[in-house]
């Protein structure tokens, strides 16, 4: 389970406040990390959310394209990669 991006937002403005208040330097400097990581991890929870939203040919990549089976090679190719589709 991923957290949401408003959790991540709240979780980030709680650790700048802290280093706002915080007096010792290692408290405040650990602080502004797990800011910096809780916002980090809002950009991606956002992305995962803007994904969800979007139409189910727009997530599965073009419609007019066949999609692909899963390659047991990746590093190898699709052994039709030069066929033109249509």
């Amino acid at each position: 389970m991923y957290p949401s991006s408003t959790l991540c937002r709240a979780q980030e403005a709680h650790q700048t406040s802290i280093a706002a208040s915080a007096t010792l330097t290692n408290v405040r400097d650990v602080a502004l990390r797990a800011a910096a990581v809780w916002a980090k991890e809002a950009l991606a929870a956002e992305k995962r959310e803007s994904r969800k939203h979007l139409p189910a040919d727009a997530a599965a990549g073009t419609a007019d394209q066949p999609e692909r089976e899963f390659s047991e090679n990746p590093d190898r190719g699709f052994s039709n990669a030069g066929m033109a589709y249509g």
